[in-house]
């Protein structure tokens, strides 16, 4: 599936600081790729998605609460304890009834 198909509406993206005409485009294909990358359900560190769709932590986390928002289809992120160490994984669960901001 294409990026460009996941959602019907724009993500929305707000702050402060955001700047529609020099964040926009970058911030918005960030949250795509992380939204790509964990649809598949399985449980990930945020090492692990940073790593593999070459963004920083920092950014990942953001997106992963961009996700969360209702504005940007209210979906679930799990988060649990790998093993007894102090590292923490997190699963997207997908709202399919997202309001179009989805598949």
């Amino acid at each position: 599936m294409s990026d460009l198909n996941l959602f019907t509406q724009p993500p929305l993206i707000q702050g402060s600081d955001y700047d529609p005409k020099l964040d926009g485009v970058r911030l918005t294909g960030q949250m795509l790729r992380v939204f790509e990358y964990m649809r598949n359900g399985k449980w990930m560190t945020l090492f692990e998605i940073a790593d593999s769709i070459n963004e920083p932590e920092s950014s990942v986390s953001a997106q992963m609460r961009n996700l969360r928002k209702d504005r940007n289809g209210n979906h679930t992120i799990e988060k649990q304890r790998r093993g007894e160490s102090g590292t923490w994984e997190y699963k997207l669960i997908v709202n399919h009834s997202s309001n179009g901001h989805t598949p």
